[in-house]
């Protein structure tokens, strides 16, 4: 799915948050949605086909991708995949140095923009990702003195091996100029899931002729309008039956589904085993 991801990272004091995700997580799949926090991506095992944008990259284990403020982005685990990411305000870095504070600003701002896929990148970058990731994890005592030392050796890596390039309005690529309409349509869609939403309704939320509607959202997100939607119900479907106390008929109209059986073959297909088996594991 496609959708501006708002939520509350952390604390307001500590804006990071750690997401481990292997088969049992609900969203397991990533859906396509954006957000203006950074990102990191680790992947623990397997591979992960990950799309930025215009980009795609097929990550292994071992490999960090980064993820840009407000990139549309989504990724597919293979059968192996295990994954973690982190999101976060970089404004958590508070410094009163003048060349520091304007790095840190200037990728806020969306002024530079970092290197998304750093599987070549030196040890020195590798060394302090995998600090950032392990001190999250482990959550000692002092681990937010570890995640705020290894933030800024990740920024000391990127910055002395030149892994950024400044932006200018000149250098946006002609296809992502029609991302501001994807958007539109990927709110569209979270804000109306639980209703009903037809291929008409998306095509005019993206000023576009259903045809070519279909090309374009195939190109940009690798499924189609329906796909997506259809994905999208069922990782809300999931949300719901991991953290609310709803019987699985009533996740199931809550998450667009009028037809009891079809949401059960169609989860069962997504996720691997029935919404019942999913929400009791």
């Amino acid at each position: 799915m496609i959708y501006n991801e708002l939520v509350e990272r952390g604390s307001e004091n500590f804006p990071i948050e750690l997401y481990l995700l292997d088969k049992n997580h609900p969203r397991y799949e990533m859906s396509f949605h954006w957000h203006s926090e950074i990102e990191f991506i680790r992947i623990i095992s397997g591979k992960l086909n990950v799309k930025l944008n215009s980009n795609e990259y097929i990550a292994k284990k071992g490999d960090i991708i980064f993820v840009n403020p407000e990139t549309i982005h989504g990724a597919i685990p293979d059968d192996e995949c295990i994954y973690e990411c982190i999101v976060m305000r970089f404004d958590v870095l508070n410094t009163a140095d003048e060349d520091c504070r304007f790095f840190i600003d200037s990728l806020i701002n969306k002024e530079i923009v970092v290197s998304e896929y750093n599987h070549n990148a030196p040890k020195s970058f590798f060394d302090s990702a995998n600090t950032l990731f392990d001190s999250m994890r482990a959550s000692n005592q002092g681990y937010k003195f570890s995640v705020i030392s290894a933030l800024y050796g990740l920024i000391a890596a990127i910055i002395d091996n030149g892994m950024y390039s400044t932006v200018s309005s000149a250098q946006i690529l002609p296809k992502n100029k029609s991302l501001p309409r994807l958007k539109k349509v990927l709110s569209y869609i979270r804000e109306n899931y639980d209703k009903q939403i037809t291929l008409q309704s998306m095509a005019q939320k993206a000023n576009m002729s259903q045809k070519y509607f279909c090309s374009f959202f195939k190109e940009m997100t690798s499924k189609t309008p329906m796909e997506y939607l259809i994905l999208y119900r069922i990782e809300c479907s999931a949300r719901k039956l991991k953290s609310t106390d709803m019987s699985v008929t009533d996740v199931a109209l809550s998450c667009g589904f009028n037809d009891l059986s079809y949401f059960i073959k169609t989860f069962k297909k997504i996720k691997g085993c029935t919404p019942a088996k999913f929400k009791n594991v």
